[in-house]
């Protein structure tokens, strides 16, 4: 009898719903679990954990055990273990890394290869496509990946679009029920360290991803009931994503998520985001206790690119460094999405106590919704405090060049302001907020063209010695600004135009 280390036990007894499993038909392989599942070593189905030989026939043979007899823990003791071939997980299995435990992956270009998809069209080649990955399940209910052990791609997973027999990912699940990721480590990933699609009941603690050298951590598709708690993630691409696409030929929805006291970098691309795949509709994310050091493209990124409805989303306690975008929000009109989408919606977003740390001039935080009934509408900001390189000198205040097909913060024009550029949108208020500059800068601090119902609330704005004016408003029907003033203690300079103030209650 070996007995689980507790954490795993625990999480075991409330998949399976039980205090003990009885043990299946006697095997050299299997062992009994002391308190949850009974647990089948890689090891008694041939295994050689030597870093080279194939372990992918060993892997599947017991995870069919296990799978047998009602459910149990494959496990992996301390070894490096090749595996060759992509690996089919079935129902009722949690996979167990102990510590010292290396799953690696392979350039023997053996794995399953991509699918057929009818939906192609409606999103990019990796999210169409699940076969083609180290791990893959579809239609399972109540799976895991455990432990304190690694699965690396090892440099052999493809980051682009693979041929036949390359994998560019490493786990790859499409509508499962009951996931869960907790203590292990996944490091390149390839296109994906984790990409699940139409899943539900999903948990995970302490997972640690590295793909800083590849592309994407771990993407969410089209999925309800998300808890997250300490996550680490260091991606080159996206760290942490939400997205919903087509490549299951259906609008799926998504939400009941929550993230907190969790890591998240991006070398290149967004830390904390939403989109850009946006099909299905999103609600009820909360977000806190989280720190994001590194995001070339944003920090808090929210796009809705293709019909969605993304409300009640929730940020709280959040510090961002070295990002190009602390904070972006926009609508678009690519419609990538089956059905005949229309534009969508942004509603209901708020942040709180939100530390944040631009590195791009160009990239103020925005807010950009669509003309009509598309605008953005209801944000709070309470107590967000951002601070931005600046260093432009003045320009005109005119709206800025936006591409409505891309997604990505340079797909709109340099903002005419510093700080906030709103655009297309209501009932915006930031309570005991800021924004600074580290180099001077001749833009306002906010320009806000196109809304209504805009008010400031103890909002401080630095001056830049050259610049027209700190706020700046365009056609904004009820803007309002108290008990608000400049770094030095000043009164906001306005400049409205087409524009009505409106501080009433």
């Amino acid at each position: 009898m070996k007995r689980l280390a507790a954490g795993a036990a625990l999480a075991l007894a409330a998949v399976f719903g039980l205090s003990q499993v009885p043990q299946a038909a006697a095997t050299p392989a299997q062992e009994t679990a002391t308190s949850a599942a009974p647990v089948f070593s890689v090891m008694d189905y041939g295994a050689k954990a030597d870093g080279s030989s194939n372990d992918s026939g060993a892997i599947e043979k017991a995870i069919t055990a296990a799978n047998g007899a009602g459910g149990g823990i494959v496990r992996f003791p301390s070894g490096q273990y090749k595996s060759k071939n992509t690996v089919h997980l079935k129902s009722e299995v949690t996979l167990q890394l102990d510590s010292g435990a290396t799953i690696l992956g392979s350039s023997a270009d053996t794995y399953d290869k991509p699918e057929a998809n009818p939906n192609d069209d409606y999103q990019d080649y990796g999210h169409s496509h699940f076969h083609n990955a180290m791990f893959y399940g579809d239609k399972l209910t109540n799976i895991g990946f455990t432990g304190s052990g690694t699965i690396d791609g090892a440099g052999n997973l493809i980051t682009g679009n693979p041929d036949s027999g390359e994998a560019d990912k490493i786990i790859s699940l499409t509508r499962c029920d009951g996931l869960t990721l907790d203590g292990i480590t996944l490091r390149r990933g390839g296109h994906f360290a984790a990409l699940i699609n139409g899943c539900k009941n999903v948990t995970s603690d302490h997972l640690t991803i590295d793909t800083a050298s590849d592309r994407d951590g771990w993407n969410i598709i089209s999925t309800t009931n998300v808890t997250i708690t300490h996550a680490d993630i260091a991606a080159n691409d996206d760290a942490l994503v939400f997205k919903s696409d087509y490549a299951l030929g259906a609008k799926l929805s998504n939400g009941h998520v929550k993230v907190t006291d969790s890591h998240l970098s991006a070398k290149c691309c967004n830390a904390l985001m939403f989109g850009s795949e946006t099909c299905g509709d999103f609600s009820d994310y909360n977000f806190q206790g989280i720190t994001i050091t590194g995001a070339d493209k944003s920090g808090l990124g929210m796009v809705s690119m293709d019909g969605a409805n993304i409300s009640d989303v929730h940020y709280r306690d959040i510090t961002m460094t070295n990002v190009h975008s602390p904070i972006m929000q926009k609508i678009g009109t690519r419609k990538r999405c089956g059905g005949n989408p229309g534009v969508g919606h942004i509603s209901d977003i708020t942040y709180d106590n939100i530390t944040g740390t631009g590195n791009t001039p160009s990239f103020s935080p925005t807010l950009w919704g669509e003309s009509g009934g598309n605008h953005i509408s209801g944000v709070t900001f309470n107590q967000v405090n951002l601070t931005v390189p600046g260093g432009n000198g003045t320009m005109s205040t005119a709206v800025p060049s936006n591409d409505a097909d891309d997604y990505n913060p340079k797909s709109i024009g340099t903002r005419p302001a510093f700080g906030w550029y709103l655009h297309n949108a209501d009932h915006i208020t930031f309570n005991d907020s800021s924004v600074r500059f580290a180099k001077n800068d001749g833009r306002p601090a906010v320009i806000a063209n196109s809304g209504s119902a805009l008010r400031f609330d103890h909002f401080t704005a630095q001056r830049g010695s050259d610049s027209p004016a700190d706020v700046v408003v365009q056609n904004v029907s009820g803007y309002c600004l108290a008990d608000s003033a400049n770094t030095s203690g000043g009164a906001l300079r306005v400049s409205s135009s087409g524009s009505s103030e409106n501080c009433s209650s």
